[in-house]
């Protein structure tokens, strides 16, 4: 049995991750701690689990592993403390919000054996696992154009918790939360890193944050990847389009259907063609359990995770600063 200590629940999903390790057969949550004492206090009461005044106290117990949930601006020192002391780390993306940030967590990671694996959930759904496999067998040709959108209405309806608004400790709005997972399956789909980044965001609400953005990723072949988030939009379907000199895939757009046109095989010339979509693959929070007991290293989740990083803070920088961001620029 992994005997977690759960670290804050101040993410929207902290829930989530503690119902998956309440079901995982080898996991259970033993110790919580949190930067509010009383909200960390009340979730520790409901497991029937001890709360701990001090991060550094619950570390020196005898856990195994932390789920982080804390505010983005601590995720470096939570993750760096845990690290140290040969905690396992699971964690809501983003791992920081700068590369220096999470090269300093990467270090910390690899230096101290520990199993590091980030919730990028949408890695791991059967459409992508379909749409993958597509552009293995070429069907599209080469890739010239990505767009994925996701967006909902935490800000307009007011379901979304007031300190997601706060610039501080959250390093950004829609497109560091939401558009997290636009942005590492755009840079999936493309299949090449980004040159550049060029963002736009909107403030329709009046927060301090951003509640609408847009990201263009550029690359060195000329393709191009559109990464669209909000938190003010109604009927908004997730979106994924892949178009390409052989052909188009398109996912959402509103169902949840997956369609292909193609030059590359009859059947899909003619008329959009319905594939399939296979059932989901392991969670990361399964696929993070097994790596502690088989001591292996999630390396692909990892290296999008580092990815994803680079390219929030160039978009961050880049409608700070209203131009495009080289990702040559972004400080190790």
């Amino acid at each position: 049995m992994i005997r977690i200590g759960k670290i804050s629940y101040w993410h929207v999903h902290a829930w989530d991750y503690t119902k998956q390790a309440q079901e995982h057969p080898d996991a259970q949550i033993v110790a919580v701690w949190d930067e509010n004492p009383e909200r960390g206090k009340k979730a520790a009461e409901q497991q029937g689990v001890p709360f701990f005044e001090s991060l550094d106290e619950m570390l020196q117990s005898d856990i195994d592993a932390v789920i982080v949930d804390a505010p983005t601006s601590m995720h470096r020192e939570v993750m760096l403390k845990a690290a140290a002391a040969g905690k396992h780390i699971f964690t809501e993306k983003v791992v920081a919000a700068t590369l220096q940030e999470v090269n300093d967590i990467m270090n910390a990671v690899n230096e101290n054996e520990v199993k590091l694996t980030v919730s990028l959930p949408r890695l791991n759904d059967g459409y992508t696992l379909a749409i993958r496999e597509l552009l293995q067998e070429g069907l599209l040709g080469t890739v010239t154009l990505v767009r994925v959108r996701l967006s909902h209405n935490g800000a307009t309806a007011g379901w979304l918790p007031e300190h997601f608004y706060g610039l501080e400790e959250t390093r950004g709005g829609a497109l560091i939360d939401l558009g997290c997972h636009p942005m590492y399956l755009t840079r999936l789909f493309l299949g090449e890193e980004a040159v550049d980044v060029h963002a736009n965001f909107g403030y329709i609400t009046g927060k301090e944050v951003e509640d609408n953005a847009v990201a263009t990723l550029s690359t060195a072949t000329g393709a191009v990847g559109i990464v669209e988030a909000g938190f003010v939009n109604n009927f908004s379907p997730f979106t994924i389009e892949i178009h390409g000199t052989d052909g188009t895939i398109l996912y959402g757009t509103p169902d949840s259907k997956l369609l292909i046109r193609s030059t590359k095989k009859e059947e899909y010339k003619e008329a959009w063609f319905e594939l399939p979509v296979p059932a989901n693959r392991a969670s990361a929070f399964e696929q993070w359990i097994s790596h502690i007991q088989e001591n292996t290293v999630a390396e692909e989740n990892i290296a999008y995770a580092v990815e994803l990083t680079k390219l929030m803070e160039a978009s961050n920088r880049s409608a700070k600063e209203h131009r495009a961001i080289r990702l040559d620029e972004l400080q190790a």
